[in-house]
């Protein structure tokens, strides 16, 4: 089963849910913000995505800026700093098998589903 980590207030997160409508393949919405993933849950999307924690990171945002922006922190912290605000996570991730991708661009959800 696809799955899909949405935010609907993000324009991105919408447009990889409209690939996915498209596509005509079954697959479950994760509204992140509202199921705030665990840690154990991040580590396994991370460990798909092949990526270091900080790559998942929405280094823009206030909260980061405000809390974590300049701290060496280590990948369990950035983890536990996403589960505690998930706003910082980068959306959408999309997961299709042991496949996963961060739909930035939009279109690179296709490379999986």
């Amino acid at each position: 089963m696809i799955k899909i980590y949405h935010n609907p207030r993000c324009s991105k997160s919408r447009q990889g849910l409209a690939i996915l409508e498209a596509s005509g393949k079954d697959f479950e919405i994760v509204r992140y913000l509202d199921d705030i993933p665990s840690e154990k849950e991040l580590r396994e999307i991370i460990k798909l995505l092949g990526i270091r924690p900080i790559e998942l990171v929405r280094v823009n945002e206030s909260i980061w800026k405000e809390k974590y922006k300049g701290k060496e922190l280590s990948d369990d912290e950035i983890i536990s700093a996403m589960v505690t605000h998930p706003k910082l996570i980068e959306r959408p991730i999309v997961i299709s098998g042991e496949k996963a991708v961060v739909g930035r661009p939009p279109e690179t959800i296709e490379s999986i589903i």
